[in-house]
């Protein structure tokens, strides 16, 4: 028996300057919904297109990115990077393979924080 009961949603939280920026940039770059901006406490927080799974932006005057990696699984990478990139999204290096496993690429958002893309190739014939 587990120690402590978790429920079925996540929040990946991330350092960045800016947080209403930030949320603009994964809008428009992911399509992820803002769910609210709570300013006291520097803190912003949004839905991402997997069920149960938020962001939250924690905003610093010097953030420290890469402190976590965030994976998002995808349908068709090689579409999804093509596509991240004609928007000037950079990523770090070519996409990786593991024939019958998975392909992944690692991109940056404007903080430097790393983000993942996965498609899941074990289905393939």
């Amino acid at each position: 028996m587990p120690i402590v009961s978790l429920q079925d949603t996540i929040t990946i939280a991330m350092s960045v300057k800016d947080r209403h920026a930030s949320v603009a940039w994964y809008q428009e770059k992911l399509g992820f919904t803002l769910l609210y901006h709570l300013d006291d406490a520097g803190w912003s927080e949004m839905q991402t297109l997997t069920k149960g799974v938020t962001l939250g932006f924690g905003e610093q005057a010097e953030p420290a990115p890469g402190n976590t990696v965030p994976v998002f699984g995808i349908a068709d990478i090689a579409t999804a990077r093509r596509d991240l990139e004609a928007a000037n999204v950079r990523f770090d290096g070519p996409t990786e393979t593991i024939e019958g496993m998975v392909s992944t690429a690692t991109f940056f958002d404007p903080d430097g924080n790393a983000l993942m893309l996965a498609q899941d190739l074990s289905g393939e014939g």
